[in-house]
């Protein structure tokens, strides 16, 4: 049978600061469920973030080109692993909320699975993707240099997860301009639409759901965000 995941997408943006809170009480209900002997659904959050940098829990301050408080820019030191990223309008953001129990007590089984899902949804949009050793991520040949299309980056506790992955679709790189994305320094980024310039966000949206419902064999029952 396929576990229940519980699938919450908005057609708005989601400030950052709400969507980590969410997540956190999302774990923190799962915790206490499993201490009482019960078990809640999983949970699948799709959403796009306005403008934002994040700094992984140990990144380091010098692969940001600004200030941390030059009052234009929003910036949050979080808990998940990696180093700093940015999220625009135009990228899809997935927040898993796994019960890992019901899967695999595998971190680098789960990070795989996450860029599976990433490389299997490109496919379907005929763009071929890969990984690269010893990075996380998801990344596309481009005129014979490889640029970065999807960042990943988890926190797991008591073997739930929070945080999870971005998949650039149509949104303004240029904000990549002001970080050493991932602290790789010669990292080039890319966008879904420059190999699939009629790409619809609400597509890859779809593709997104159903493919992660696929390797993580879920069942995805569709919420409402109030």
């Amino acid at each position: 049978m396929r576990r229940p995941c519980l699938l919450y997408q908005s057609d708005r943006p989601i400030p950052y600061l709400t969507a980590w809170q969410w997540q956190k009480e999302l774990v923190a209900e799962r915790k206490q469920a499993r201490r009482e002997g019960k078990d809640l659904p999983d949970v699948l959050l799709l959403v796009e973030h306005p403008a934002v940098y994040t700094l992984g829990q140990g990144s380091s301050l010098e692969f940001l080109k600004f200030k941390l408080d030059e009052p234009d820019i929003e910036c949050h030191r979080i808990e998940r692993g990696g180093e700093v990223t940015h999220h625009a309008i135009g990228q899809l953001v997935a927040y898993p909320i796994l019960n890992l129990d019901h899967h695999q007590h595998d971190l680098h089984w789960y990070l795989r699975q996450l860029e599976e899902v990433i490389i299997q949804v490109l496919a379907k949009f005929n763009v071929t993707s890969k990984r690269i050793q010893g990075l996380t991520g998801v990344w596309i040949d481009n005129a014979g240099q490889a640029q970065k299309i999807a960042q990943v980056g988890i926190k797991v506790s008591q073997w739930i997860t929070m945080h999870g992955f971005a998949l650039n679709v149509c949104m303004d790189l240029t904000g990549f301009n002001r970080i050493v994305p991932c602290g790789i320094s010669d990292c080039q980024v890319c966008n879904l639409n420059q190999f699939v310039p009629d790409i619809e966000f609400v597509k890859v949206k779809k593709a997104i759901a159903q493919t992660f419902a696929e390797i993580f064999n879920l069942e995805m029952q569709f919420q409402a965000i109030v």
